[in-house]
């Protein structure tokens, strides 16, 4: 795993040398543009707008548009001009409750892991944290972005997640749609709370997986072996008339399948018995 980002955890006069570790990884599947006729790859060339020419990489510099089509030229000498210290420093603003953040607030996820004679240190805070129910927050310099963050513990380690300034989110009373009150009756949310309760279960991330990529991949290799690509029949979905009898629909729905998952269960509790 590629190291990203090396610096210090600082908080108060306690300092913990740590590198940082990209968290996730999108596994998107990728497509490549082709020319139908040839099937060859599609180049991208940086073409200058002004003169037409293709524009080689050394000559390519980067620019700040200030106004509508003018630009200020930021060079390596300007940005190292910006105080170094925050670029290799994490800094430990406060100390909060997981529970405050919103979850709309978190943007991308980092393993911190202790560098060279940090352990000691690292280990305190995370297990300080734990004892305190409390996480981090605090803010980083990712190449040249700012960013808040929050430092949590996750499993034996700790987590450093982005998260967006107040700023950068959305307001959504400017959506569309949400301008007249709707009226729920007692009955409709007691049946929707039933639904719910009936779909509740604990977390389990190893259930759930990206059936679309999977068929998908399975397609992609059945067109490279030459074989014939059968299209499954998708279910007809029928109109929702009437909102109680979907919900009630649904509830028995779910009543079912939990009485299936139990009985599977008992079965494989009676299979690892020995019974």
């Amino acid at each position: 795993m590629r190291t990203i980002w090396k610096g210090a955890v600082s908080f108060g006069l306690v300092s913990i040398p740590v590198k940082l570790f990209p968290a996730t990884e999108h596994k998107d599947v990728k497509f490549r543009y082709l020319h139908r006729s040839c099937q060859a790859p599609l180049q991208y060339k940086k073409i200058c707008v002004a003169c037409g020419k293709e524009v080689p990489q050394e000559e390519i510099v980067r620019g700040y548009e200030y106004e509508k089509g003018r630009f200020v030229i930021i060079n390596e000498e300007d940005l190292e001009r910006v105080p170094d210290e925050q670029t290799k420093t994490i800094d430990i603003m406060d100390f909060v409750a997981l529970q405050e953040i919103d979850p709309v607030y978190f943007d991308k996820s980092y393993y911190l892991a202790p560098a060279e004679a940090g352990e000691k240190a690292y280990a305190l805070l995370r297990l300080a944290m734990e004892e305190t129910g409390k996480i981090a927050v605090a803010k980083i310099i990712i190449r040249t972005k700012e960013s808040l963050a929050v430092i949590r513990g996750y499993r034996n380690l700790l987590v450093l997640e982005t998260i967006f300034y107040p700023d950068e989110i959305r307001n959504p009373n400017q959506l569309p749609g949400f301008e007249r009150e709707v009226k729920v009756n007692d009955k409709e949310m007691k049946m929707a709370c039933e639904l719910i309760e009936n779909l509740a279960t604990d977390f389990n991330p190893q259930k759930y997986e990206d059936t679309y990529r999977k068929q998908l991949l399975e397609m992609i290799q059945a067109k490279i072996a030459g074989e014939q690509i059968a299209v499954p029949e998708m279910p007809q979905q029928g109109k929702v008339v009437d909102l109680m009898d979907a919900l009630k629909a649904s509830v028995e729905m779910a009543k079912k399948t939990a009485d299936k998952s139990e009985k599977k269960s008992k079965r494989k509790r009676k299979k690892a018995a020995g019974e």
